[in-house]
């Protein structure tokens, strides 16, 4: 096989293990309207092509476009940033998401996926361990943040699988691990998303503050500050709480 210099800038990771790109199709259950961000060289995407109908190749580099374009016949592939691509620009309908993601770029690409969200059904991400372990966490755990409640709030989330450094080349200096999220029943929540982020980000900007004052400079009434709920700091609320918190606060 061709070989493709490795460029940093675009966090190139090349997964190589194929019993372990076999079970990374095998997770991901949706198989008709997929985007697959940063395909690489197709070492996943020879996996997907067999069954998944309506197969969309996101890529930035030229030299791996190039490759694809040259071993994937009849397959749509965009050379562009997936960060700057309008999503409905690829698909009409519905769709889900497979990517072994640039571990730079995961957390804009998991928020640009939940500004789509009543686009995208499901999403099967390689990420760093680390932050596959901060989505997955549960209220309580000093893992759980921004994150975890974002994403929680509107997918199903499965820690599925964790995986070397030695199957990349080159190998990363972290673990990794993939996660499965699937879109859940929570159609509205209230308020918008845009609002609930901001709310849920400025309760975790000092996690050793209470809610109170974490949303001090929201000047709420004191009949909502007297809830007992802000007087616990933002790890302690669960997704539920989250939602009664920024719709109470979306009244004043």
């Amino acid at each position: 096989m061709a070989r493709i210099k490795i460029k940093k800038k675009f966090g190139q990771h090349f997964l190589n293990n194929e019993t372990t790109l076999k079970k990374i199709n095998s997770f991901h259950l949706d198989r008709k309207n997929v985007i697959e961000i940063g395909p690489g060289m197709g070492a996943l995407t020879k996996f997907l092509v067999h069954d998944i109908k309506n197969l969309v190749l996101v890529e930035v580099d030229s030299d791996c476009v190039d490759f694809l374009k040259k071993n994937f016949k009849n397959i749509k592939i965009i050379n562009d940033d997936i960060l700057k691509i309008d999503f409905e620009n690829i698909f009409k309908n519905k769709f889900s998401v497979i990517s072994n993601l640039p571990y730079n770029i995961s957390s804009q690409v998991l928020f640009k996926i939940l500004e789509n969200k009543e686009k995208v059904t499901q999403f099967t991400i390689l990420v760093q361990k680390e932050v596959a372990k901060r989505i997955c966490s549960n209220n309580g755990n000093k893992t759980y943040g921004i994150l975890s409640v974002l994403v929680q709030t509107y997918y199903d989330i499965e820690y599925l699988l964790e995986i070397d450094p030695k199957e990349f080349d080159p190998a990363p200096k972290v673990d990794s691990a993939l996660i499965r999220g699937t879109r859940n029943s929570n159609e509205n929540i209230g308020v918008p998303f845009n609002f609930f982020k901001k709310i849920v980000k400025q309760s975790f900007q000092n996690r050793r503050k209470t809610l109170r004052n974490s949303l001090k400079n929201l000047n709420l009434p004191k009949q909502i500050e007297s809830n007992s709920i802000f007087s616990k700091r933002a790890e302690q609320l669960d997704i539920n709480d989250f939602i009664w918190l920024v719709n109470e606060i979306n009244k004043k």
